[in-house]
């Protein structure tokens, strides 16, 4: 029986600025989308209908009926017309609620799985992705891009200072509610993305409310050797740190602390 399998790489905004409320409630943004090597795995097979198991490191922390990859399935099967199934499998090597895309990436390689495994056309998937979540178009595409709107407004963007940039992801292992961070923010206009190095992550004051512990993370990321920029990703609580070399990485990542979850990767 075929069995085929997609990455669901690791989403992290390089810069994040809140620029106000939509009229249906979401929040306005512009963030530069950016996604590692390194991530979750989907894996799919034939079958009469669409079931979910979850293995690896994060599988305890998720449902296998209540869960974003059976929705990505099922909508598109409804959008292509079709009766189709798949027996899905999903590695899950992120943590849950931690800023990374964990969930909407893993949404984004099941879409593409499955316009592989049906044999449908790639833009049923592009246009099921926005009802499925704001970051879901985003890691549908899995390519650096500028995002506006809810962030899911994208234009692909060429800089050549990304790909290949060495990262380290940091996590306190808490996890963080998107919804309660967003009710924190002040509601303050700080003004538009231009240089996403000198941006920042308007979300990092409410994150750090909640979770403190973001504090030290970012205290830590910055005072390695060979930090280029060290920011929050999404709404936190991972942190990340690019760095001027794979060899200053591997460094930090060694001397991580025990108790933190870390991703030493690079950028796609």
């Amino acid at each position: 029986m075929m069995r085929i399998s997609e990455p669901a790489p690791a989403k992290v905004n390089l810069a994040l600025h809140v620029r106000g409320k939509l009229p249906d409630g979401r929040h306005a943004l512009e963030t530069l989308f950016a996604f590692c090597v390194d991530g979750d795995k989907i894996e799919a097979e034939p079958a009469d209908g669409i079931s979910l198991a979850v293995k690896g490191p994060f599988s305890a922390e998720l449902s296998t009926s209540n869960n974003l990859v059976l929705d990505a399935a099922q909508h598109l099967a409804d959008a292509a017309g079709i009766d189709n199934g798949a027996s899905l499998t999903l590695t899950k090597n992120l943590p849950v609620a931690s800023g990374i895309g964990g969930g909407s990436a893993d949404a984004g390689a099941t879409l593409r799985l499955l316009t592989r495994l049906w044999n449908i056309d790639p833009a049923l998937a592009s246009a099921v992705a926005p009802r499925l979540g704001s970051d879901v178009p985003a890691c549908l595409l899995s390519m650096t891009a500028r995002g506006v709107g809810a962030g899911d407004r994208l234009d692909l963007v060429q800089d050549p200072s990304i790909p290949g940039s060495p990262i380290l992801l940091v996590n306190p292992l808490i996890a963080l509610s998107t919804r309660d961070v967003f009710a924190r923010w002040d509601g303050v206009d700080r003004g538009a993305l231009g240089d996403w190095r000198n941006g920042r992550n308007d979300l990092e004051p409410p994150a750090r409310a909640l979770v403190p512990e973001i504090g030290e993370l970012l205290n830590w990321l910055s005072s390695r050797d060979g930090v280029t920029v060290a920011r929050m990703s999404g709404s936190g609580a991972t942190c990340f740190a690019l760095f001027e070399s794979e060899a200053a990485r591997a460094r930090a990542a060694d001397e991580c602390p025990s108790n933190w979850w870390r991703l030493a990767s690079i950028l796609r």
